[in-house]
């Protein structure tokens, strides 16, 4: 007998989110609160500007480094990587694997698989209301699901933050409370159906079946812990619910609320996970001496205008990375900042946009314990995959893996704090 999956998880069509449970979060400890926020520039950022030329503790400083180097001791650059099986005419389109490494982005047939911040989510995703935040100045963002499905970007801080901390309306209440009904019937109705069928399958449809109900566990699993959050008030912050920048070209306005947005997210500890894809506008930005869009300034063919003028907007980009630096570093938590406990990842899908070059990608690692202070540097002509940093990102987090996409280990000389 052929059974597909839609049969049985027709009815469980309610997206569902996983909360924690106090208790639990007592039992693991503080030192378990760990976080991650990953950032994509996906125009790249200019390597001569960014990327020191020394390797090791004693390097030069850069323009744009030079912004951040009140935390020099909290950082490291990292260079010389990449993803493997990407295709330099397919550069943009790279940006759908940043956090995968799946090879083959932008060809036809391309499949994607999880991405970092999911596989997190997976294992610590229900000690917190919402599981992950997947942001973004425009367009779309950069977290994948374990089918290789897009998690939907949130562009409205606005929105974000009334599902963070505003009470809900009554309407809204009912509405939650009627989703979550359905979902349980839903839920219940799928397992008798499956009940009522297990006696009469074969050894191959029973296998299929037990997947299928495992699914349906885990889902009555997070509809629980949804009700109990459903019933719990939402944290107060000390903050104004910000309004929206409709202005596209305003790529420095849009990244300054989502930032905004992710320190308050952490600091309320409403979720652990933040993935935040900046916007590459074609408008020439409101920044002053800036004439010209962020994308045509990326793809400069070394104009020294261009470079000029690239280099006013990037370094705007790396003071508002500042600003987030410094305060997640002021709050403290059980005797360490929360940017102790904070893994702070910036990079790209591009190593160089003007060239569109996948190779060499930039990496900035700010916070999460790490032993920092220094530039890894290794040789972009024969790259380790970027994919050995991100299984050290993981093991960081407790997690007992040694294989993440196209790694072929942990990256060398990234090491743990005490």
């Amino acid at each position: 007998m052929s059974i597909s999956r839609r049969q049985f998880l027709r009815a469980a069509g309610v997206a569902i989110a996983l909360p924690p449970l106090e208790s639990l979060a007592r039992v693991r400890g503080a030192e378990a609160r760990r976080r991650m926020v990953c950032i994509c520039a996906p125009l790249g950022l200019h390597p001569a500007y960014f990327l020191p030329q020394q390797a090791g503790r004693d390097y030069a400083i850069t323009p744009y480094l030079e912004i951040v180097q009140d935390f020099r001791k909290d950082f490291t650059i990292v260079s010389g990587l990449a993803h493997p099986g990407m295709s330099p005419g397919s550069a943009h389109q790279a940006s759908a694997s940043f956090l995968t490494g799946a090879p083959g982005a932008g060809r036809p047939g391309f499949r994607n698989s999880i991405s970092l911040d999911q596989v997190v989510a997976e294992s610590i995703g229900d000690q917190t209301r919402f599981r992950s935040l997947v942001l973004a100045g425009e367009g779309g963002g950069l977290s994948w699901t374990r089918t290789g499905a897009q998690v939907p970007a949130e562009t409205s801080p606005s929105k974000v933050f009334a599902r963070l901390f505003l009470a809900d309306s009554p309407e809204e209440i009912r509405e939650r409370a009627r989703q979550l009904s359905e979902g349980r019937s839903a839920l219940d109705d799928v397992s008798a159906k499956a009940k009522a069928l297990q006696g009469s399958l074969g050894h191959d449809d029973r296998e299929k079946l037990d997947e299928y109900l495992t699914s349906v566990r885990e889902l009555e699993k997070r509809l629980t812990k949804d009700e109990l959050w459903f019933r719990k008030p939402k944290p107060k912050v000390d903050a104004a619910a910000p309004k929206d920048v409709l202005n596209a070209a305003d790529l420095l306005g849009r990244t300054r609320l989502l930032f905004d947005l992710t320190v308050l997210a952490l600091q309320s500890d409403s979720t652990r996970l933040v993935t935040i894809m900046l916007g590459g506008s074609t408008f020439a930005p409101p920044i002053q001496g800036v004439t010209l869009g962020h994308h045509d300034l990326s793809h400069h063919g070394k104009d020294p205008g261009k470079l000029e003028q690239l280099k006013i907007v990037e370094i705007e980009q790396m003071k508002l990375l500042k600003e987030m630096l410094g305060r997640l570093r002021a709050v403290q938590e059980d005797g360490a900042s929360v940017l102790d406990r904070t893994m702070v990842y910036l990079g790209s899908n591009l190593g160089d946009g003007s060239s569109h070059s996948i190779k060499n990608l930039p990496v900035f690692l700010a916070g999460g314990g790490f032993k920092h202070g220094q530039h890894l540097a290794f040789d972009p002509q024969t790259s380790p995959p970027l994919c050995n940093f991100y299984v050290s990102l993981l093991q960081r987090f407790g997690l007992p893996l040694d294989r993440f996409g196209t790694s072929t280990g942990t990256l060398t000389g990234l090491e743990m704090a005490g």
